[in-house]
């Protein structure tokens, strides 16, 4: 059983949550706001989960999952983080974030961005480029011939090996994309983004294998 602390529990965060849950794990929830304002999630999700701040949280964790607007990263308790695997699900908004220069000119990927706001935490790219309701409903078992897979991206060898554990537990296979500089490959508006799990009108969406995952990265432009 692994404890998994999210930062952040919009629709992303919250389905991770309840998948952890169902996988059996314990799962931390924190936002942005007092830890009484999760009462009724952490009450549907039940017994395995809990509320917490975020620096409690991510002190608390095995697993710590990011998922907050990118100007929110510094914001982000750097020291609890430190020497944790953060699974990183966040996509760079202009709109909602400004405009970062370094994310704008391809300097930087969001990843990297967030790694230098965590410094000692080992940061893999996961999560960012499916529909949450295709998250809750596509997860099967490792047999199974529908199975989906999610792309990941980073660079500490350990944390891409426990994130793919974590996958498995909750139905999905993992496709590696490389270093976190190459996590521009299923950034916003990418081949691999949304598209392999079908149109965001059908909740319950379609498998997408590994042959196809591996398809729409390497047809990624930039």
């Amino acid at each position: 059983m692994t404890t998994v602390a999210l930062i952040g529990s919009g629709n992303i965060g919250s389905t991770i949550a309840r998948l952890a849950v169902g996988a059996g794990h314990q799962a931390v929830l924190s936002n942005s706001r007092d830890p009484s304002t999760l009462a009724d999630a952490v009450a549907e999700l039940g017994a395995q989960a809990s509320a917490a701040t975020s620096t409690q949280a991510a002190a608390a964790g095995d697993i710590i999952v990011v998922t907050v607007p990118v100007k929110a990263f510094t914001d982000l308790p750097a020291a609890a983080m430190a020497g944790k695997t953060v699974i990183d699900t966040c996509n760079y908004g202009p709109e909602r974030d400004g405009h970062l220069p370094e994310l704008d000119n391809n300097t930087l990927t969001s990843s990297e961005l967030l790694q230098r706001y965590v410094p000692d935490a080992a940061i893999v790219k996961a999560f960012n480029n499916i529909f949450y309701r295709h998250l809750l409903s596509l997860g099967r078992p490792a047999e199974a011939a529908d199975r989906t897979y999610l792309p990941i991206a980073g660079d500490s060898t350990r944390a891409k090996a426990a994130v793919t554990v974590f996958l498995d537990s909750l139905g999905y296979g993992v496709v590696d994309a490389g270093a976190l500089a190459d996590g521009w490959r299923q950034a916003t508006g990418t081949p691999v983004w949304g598209t392999p799990y079908g149109p965001y009108s059908d909740e319950n969406g379609q498998s997408a294998g590994a042959d196809a995952i591996r398809a729409a990265l390497a047809s990624a432009v930039r």
